[in-house]
Protein backbone atom coordinates (compact mmCIF):
# COMPACT_ATOMS: atom_id res chain seq x y z
CA UNK A 1 0.00 0.00 0.00
CA UNK A 2 2.72 2.33 1.23
CA UNK A 3 4.46 1.72 -2.25
CA UNK A 4 1.50 2.38 -4.71
CA UNK A 5 1.02 5.56 -2.23
CA UNK A 6 4.73 7.07 -2.61
CA UNK A 7 4.78 6.09 -6.78
CA UNK A 8 1.64 8.26 -7.08
CA UNK A 9 2.91 11.62 -5.60
CA UNK A 10 6.61 10.98 -7.49
CA UNK A 11 4.00 11.06 -11.03
CA UNK A 12 2.78 14.56 -10.13
CA UNK A 13 6.46 16.26 -9.44
CA UNK A 14 9.10 17.53 -11.97
CA UNK A 15 11.89 18.26 -10.48
CA UNK A 16 12.92 22.25 -11.10
CA UNK A 17 9.74 22.55 -12.73
CA UNK A 18 7.40 23.48 -9.69
CA UNK A 19 8.87 27.02 -8.58
CA UNK A 20 8.02 30.56 -9.07
CA UNK A 21 7.60 31.49 -12.52
CA UNK A 22 7.94 35.35 -11.38
CA UNK A 23 10.00 36.91 -8.83
CA UNK A 24 9.37 40.23 -7.73
CA UNK A 25 12.54 42.35 -6.26
CA UNK A 26 12.31 46.17 -5.08
CA UNK A 27 15.16 48.14 -5.82
CA UNK A 28 15.55 51.90 -4.93
CA UNK A 29 19.15 52.23 -5.09
CA UNK A 30 19.95 51.32 -1.86
CA UNK A 31 22.92 48.92 -0.54
CA UNK A 32 20.51 46.31 1.28
CA UNK A 33 18.02 46.42 -2.13
CA UNK A 34 20.97 45.80 -4.56
CA UNK A 35 21.50 42.67 -2.22
CA UNK A 36 18.34 41.76 -2.61
CA UNK A 37 17.95 42.24 -5.96
CA UNK A 38 21.50 39.87 -5.93
CA UNK A 39 19.80 37.33 -4.14
CA UNK A 40 16.63 37.04 -6.25
CA UNK A 41 18.50 37.32 -9.55
CA UNK A 42 20.54 33.81 -7.93
CA UNK A 43 16.71 32.46 -7.46
CA UNK A 44 15.64 32.98 -10.74
CA UNK A 45 18.83 31.58 -12.30
CA UNK A 46 18.71 28.34 -10.32
CA UNK A 47 14.53 28.55 -10.72
CA UNK A 48 14.63 29.37 -14.46
CA UNK A 49 12.38 32.23 -13.12
CA UNK A 50 12.04 35.77 -14.69
CA UNK A 51 13.28 38.51 -12.59
CA UNK A 52 11.29 41.25 -12.49
CA UNK A 53 13.02 44.16 -10.72
CA UNK A 54 10.52 47.03 -9.27
CA UNK A 55 11.20 50.64 -8.62
CA UNK A 56 8.84 52.75 -6.84
CA UNK A 57 9.08 55.94 -7.72
CA UNK A 58 7.23 58.08 -4.66
CA UNK A 59 4.67 60.24 -5.05
CA UNK A 60 5.59 63.86 -3.20
CA UNK A 61 2.92 65.80 -3.54
CA UNK A 62 4.15 68.48 -1.30
CA UNK A 63 7.29 68.90 -3.34
CA UNK A 64 5.91 69.02 -6.42
CA UNK A 65 3.49 72.38 -5.81
CA UNK A 66 6.34 73.98 -4.21
CA UNK A 67 8.16 73.78 -7.50
CA UNK A 68 10.32 70.85 -7.02
CA UNK A 69 11.78 69.21 -10.09
CA UNK A 70 10.09 65.45 -8.38
CA UNK A 71 9.45 63.28 -11.32
CA UNK A 72 12.86 64.43 -12.88
CA UNK A 73 14.57 63.12 -9.90
CA UNK A 74 12.80 59.71 -9.46
CA UNK A 75 13.50 59.48 -13.46
CA UNK A 76 17.43 59.71 -12.72
CA UNK A 77 17.42 57.41 -9.57
CA UNK A 78 15.16 54.80 -12.00
CA UNK A 79 17.61 55.46 -15.43
CA UNK A 80 20.66 55.13 -12.50
CA UNK A 81 19.44 51.75 -11.07
CA UNK A 82 19.07 50.60 -14.69
CA UNK A 83 22.19 51.51 -15.57
CA UNK A 84 23.93 49.54 -12.55
CA UNK A 85 21.89 46.64 -12.84
CA UNK A 86 22.63 46.38 -17.10
CA UNK A 87 26.61 46.83 -15.89
CA UNK A 88 26.33 44.20 -13.80
CA UNK A 89 24.28 41.87 -16.15
CA UNK A 90 27.08 42.73 -19.17
CA UNK A 91 30.05 41.33 -16.44
CA UNK A 92 28.49 38.08 -15.90
CA UNK A 93 27.09 37.20 -19.20
CA UNK A 94 27.92 33.68 -20.55
CA UNK A 95 28.80 32.67 -17.11
CA UNK A 96 25.50 34.04 -14.76
CA UNK A 97 22.51 34.06 -17.16
CA UNK A 98 18.81 35.30 -16.04
CA UNK A 99 16.01 36.32 -17.31
CA UNK A 100 15.07 39.65 -16.17
CA UNK A 101 12.64 42.90 -16.95
CA UNK A 102 12.62 46.49 -15.04
CA UNK A 103 9.87 48.06 -13.99
CA UNK A 104 8.67 51.52 -12.39
CA UNK A 105 5.37 51.96 -10.48
CA UNK A 106 4.29 55.18 -8.84
CA UNK A 107 3.44 55.25 -4.98
CA UNK A 108 4.64 54.73 -1.47
CA UNK A 109 6.81 51.61 -1.45
CA UNK A 110 4.39 49.63 0.26
CA UNK A 111 1.81 50.03 -1.96
CA UNK A 112 4.14 50.32 -5.30
CA UNK A 113 5.36 46.63 -4.24
CA UNK A 114 1.77 45.00 -3.73
CA UNK A 115 0.64 46.78 -7.26
CA UNK A 116 3.84 45.32 -8.81
CA UNK A 117 3.32 42.35 -7.56
CA UNK A 118 -0.67 41.96 -8.00
CA UNK A 119 0.20 42.95 -12.32
CA UNK A 120 2.94 40.62 -12.51
CA UNK A 121 1.62 37.88 -10.98
CA UNK A 122 4.47 37.59 -9.09
CA UNK A 123 4.59 33.85 -7.31
CA UNK A 124 7.67 35.56 -4.19
CA UNK A 125 8.24 39.12 -3.31
CA UNK A 126 11.95 39.63 -1.99
CA UNK A 127 12.89 43.35 -0.57
CA UNK A 128 16.01 44.54 1.25
CA UNK A 129 16.08 45.08 5.34
CA UNK A 130 14.76 48.69 5.93
CA UNK A 131 17.96 50.90 6.53
CA UNK A 132 15.98 53.20 8.77
CA UNK A 133 15.90 53.09 12.46
CA UNK A 134 12.35 54.18 12.89
CA UNK A 135 11.19 51.14 11.13
CA UNK A 136 11.69 49.01 14.04
CA UNK A 137 8.64 50.87 15.53
CA UNK A 138 5.85 51.70 13.14
CA UNK A 139 6.59 48.79 11.03
CA UNK A 140 9.01 48.37 7.50
CA UNK A 141 7.91 47.82 3.89
CA UNK A 142 9.11 44.14 4.20
CA UNK A 143 7.24 43.51 7.53
CA UNK A 144 3.79 45.22 5.99
CA UNK A 145 4.19 42.84 2.82
CA UNK A 146 4.77 39.69 5.16
CA UNK A 147 1.65 40.61 7.22
CA UNK A 148 -0.50 41.28 3.55
CA UNK A 149 0.23 37.09 3.49
CA UNK A 150 0.09 37.54 -0.25
CA UNK A 151 3.03 35.73 -1.44
CA UNK A 152 6.36 34.07 0.07
CA UNK A 153 8.44 37.29 0.87
CA UNK A 154 12.51 36.78 1.35
CA UNK A 155 14.06 40.01 2.85
CA UNK A 156 17.69 40.43 2.58
CA UNK A 157 20.25 41.71 5.36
Amino acid sequence: MEEQHSQRHSQGFERGTDGPKVIVAGVDGSDSSMRAASYAAGLARRQRSLLALVYVQPVMAGGAALGAPVAEVTDEIAEGIVREIQEAAEKLKGIFEVRWEFHTFRGDPYSGLVSAADQLKADAVVVGASEQAGHRFIGSVAIRLVKAGRWPVTVVP
